[in-house]
């Protein structure tokens, strides 16, 4: 038998090991090696960075296989999958949105099998014409009842807001009286926003303005100016950076200017991946193993359906162009979700 010492370094998100490799060839002819893997490391990291995605579209059909509405799914239901990568990658907890009534009920319902699961519950914009197709006084009672429900679990109100960019799912005028409704709902319960603002930054933040005192939340896949930054911040409000946020230089230009105890980060999977034609693209160091649906495998992410444990690529774009040490903003991160989602639990 024949035993072959490698020596290589493996990078990964959080650190540099010293890996030795060692083959074991039983047979010179032999057509197959078993490989032993001995770690020996040095973590670079006195402590390992630790990550809370505070938008997760969990309850979307995506992870059970189904993609555009297909009748049969394409691979088998791999959420479990999913969250062990993002456990495995520095997530400490995951806040699942809710864009309607039944996804804030599938939502809780996933975030019971995991103490590091949670929930928001809302209507996102382009969903609120189910408030008009049912009676809106039930579908409002309803809401209410599951966050006092499930009071262990909500950790937000929303997803919410304005949308003009998808009016073909919900004319604007429809999105404007149940964003106030909704603001009015948020006021019963002592609960963080967790807002969606979309090519309506004027009418979004007047509304916003017109509310009594500063207002608790975020403003997630934040991607508007520097004015409408600086007038959210004015509110109180924290922003929510991610993929689709980062797609523009101009985009970048105004990341550099979000208050480092303001910002939050979330991947808004299975969406808002960053891709080659982004601007953010070059500054990505970490990446995963990735696959075609129809090669499904547990242990590979599918292309272009994102995953939780992709925050550390928006750690990193957020880093390099903020030059700022990516320990140390990941740890002011993790900070600033842990006292605006989590401060009374």
């Amino acid at each position: 038998m024949l035993m072959k010492m490698l020596m290589t370094t493996v990078v990964t998100g959080s650190s540099i090991f010293s890996v030795v490799l060692s083959v074991l060839i039983t047979d010179k002819n032999c057509d197959e090696a078993v490989l032993g893997f001995e770690y020996s490391f040095e973590d670079k990291m006195s402590v390992r960075r630790k990550f809370i995605d505070i938008g997760a579209n969990l309850a979307d059909p995506v992870f059970h296989g189904f993609y555009h509405q297909s009748a049969k799914p394409k691979h088998p239901p791999d959420l479990k999958h999913v969250l062990t990568r993002a456990f495995n990658n520095g997530l400490t907890r995951i806040i699942i949105t809710g864009t309607s009534l039944e996804s804030s009920k599938t939502a809780i319902e996933i975030a019971k099998t995991d103490e590091r699961l949670f929930a928001t519950v809302g209507v996102h914009p382009t969903h609120c014409k189910e408030f008009c197709e049912n009676d809106p006084d039930e579908y409002t009672e309803s809401l209410k009842e599951l966050i006092r429900n499930n009071s262990d679990k909500v950790v937000a109100f929303g997803e919410f807001g304005l949308d003009y960019d998808r009016l073909e799912f919900c004319p604007a005028e429809i999105q404007k009286k149940y964003f106030l409704h909704q603001l009015n709902i948020s006021k019963e319960f002592n609960l963080p926003l967790f807002l969606h603002m979309r090519a309506c930054d004027e009418d979004f933040i007047q509304y916003l303005e017109n509310e009594d005192g500063n207002i608790r939340g975020v403003v997630h896949s934040f991607d508007g100016d520097v004015n409408a930054l600086n007038r959210l911040l004015k509110i109180g409000l924290h922003i929510g950076i991610n993929g689709c946020s980062m797609k523009k230089d101009d985009n970048l230009s105004v990341i550099k200017q979000i208050p480092k105890d303001k910002l939050l980060i979330e991947t808004d999977s299975p969406w808002c991946d960053i891709r080659p034609s982004h601007a953010s693209f070059t500054h990505v160091k970490t990446t995963f193993p990735s696959v075609k649906r129809e090669k499904w495998n547990e242990n590979s992410m599918v292309k272009s359906r994102n995953e939780p444990c992709n925050i550390v690529q928006v750690l990193e774009v957020i880093a390099a162009i903020r030059e700022e040490d990516p320990d140390e903003l990941a740890k002011q991160i993790h900070e600033n979700t842990e006292i605006l989602f989590f401060n009374s639990k």
